[in-house]
């Protein structure tokens, strides 16, 4: 069953040279249960369609067209009051990037879990601290740090804490942004397995935020492959992965090291992204592209079914 549906989003950020489309056409889907991973070089829009979702969007950004379908409701069109009361943390929750920067310094990380328990539903202060301490048993700090200042925890404890707060209000969408920026190979891992675990234990719908692949395979059922605004490639994980289409997803996946199989020299990928100012006409990552071809450069590519949902945009794959 189909819980998120995000159909033709347009979100521009106005600058002082023009508006810059950041997010412009993209559409994709998270069913319940269902992991999504949001992929790409940084600048491509990942984040931007997370804000937009939430509805956090900064003072600069706007939402030009298409329609953000959560629960058969498209949240583009309620009200921020209604947003901030019944879909923001309550039903959508945001593992913010940087969880080193993200909790206060001055209080411990059961008085914020309460306050977020608390500023959205009408709880005691001692129910909310008793699942203050539940939550924190599930992602593996334990309740008898419930009193502890971020300062006394790792990065990994402070991921960890953010994830906790996170889950406070039983949503039914999470969305993680980068979430295990800053942190060393083994307390990513962990981060990592907390996640998964919380994943298939909670029945969650989740949207991870990478531009590393290896966590997209890793917890995500489906990925999507954004480039410049636009999506390249959506579909499975394991589709994608074991037999990429788009030249960009073959790029990206061919750049990134793996230590199964023969030993191979990493590819990269030519160029720079577009300035989105003022895109490319035609397909977007054509400047940058081996095989494009005069049609690329003239006509933007159309998403192309090849297989049950995995969609591919480029005239390569739909000739």
């Amino acid at each position: 069953m189909t819980l998120l549906d995000v159909v033709d989003l347009q979100m521009y950020y106005e600058t002082i040279r023009g508006w810059v489309k950041a997010v412009d056409g993209v559409s994709f889907r998270v069913e319940k249960g269902e992991a999504l991973g949001l992929a790409g070089e940084s600048g491509c829009g990942k984040t931007s369609a997370a804000l937009a979702i939430i509805g956090l969007l900064p003072w600069n950004g706007k939402i030009f067209g298409g329609q953000i379908n959560f629960g058969g409701k498209d949240i583009l069109q309620i009200q921020d009051q209604e947003m901030r009361k019944d879909i923001r943390w309550k039903k959508i929750s945001v593992i913010f990037q940087g969880a080193m920067n993200a909790l206060h310094p001055t209080k411990s990380i059961g008085d914020q879990i309460v306050e977020a328990i608390t500023v959205h539903e009408e709880v005691s202060k001692d129910e909310a601290k008793k699942r203050a301490g539940q939550l924190l048993d599930l992602v593996g700090i334990g309740a008898s740090k419930i009193n502890r200042y971020p300062h006394e925890l790792s990065g990994g404890m402070k991921q960890r804490t953010m994830t906790a707060m996170a889950l406070a209000c039983n949503p039914e969408l999470v969305i993680a942004d980068e979430p295990t920026t800053a942190l060393d190979v083994i307390i990513e891992a962990q981060v990592l397995s907390v996640m998964k675990e919380l994943q298939q234990k909670l029945s969650l719908s989740m949207i991870v935020i990478s531009h590393d692949l290896s966590m997209i395979a890793s917890v995500c059922h489906k990925a999507a492959i954004m480039y410049a605004g636009k999506i390249a490639e959506y579909g499975s994980t394991v589709s994608i992965f074991k037999e990429p289409l788009h030249p960009y997803t073959q790029k990206l996946i061919s750049a990134f090291p793996s230590i199964l199989g023969r030993k191979t020299e990493l590819s990269s990928i030519s160029g720079f992204p577009p300035d989105l100012l003022d895109p490319p006409t035609g397909c977007r990552f054509h400047p940058r592209c081996t095989y494009a071809m005069d049609l690329c450069k003239k006509k933007e590519p159309l998403p192309f079914a090849v297989g049950e949902d995995h969609i591919v945009a480029c005239h390569l794959v739909g000739k």
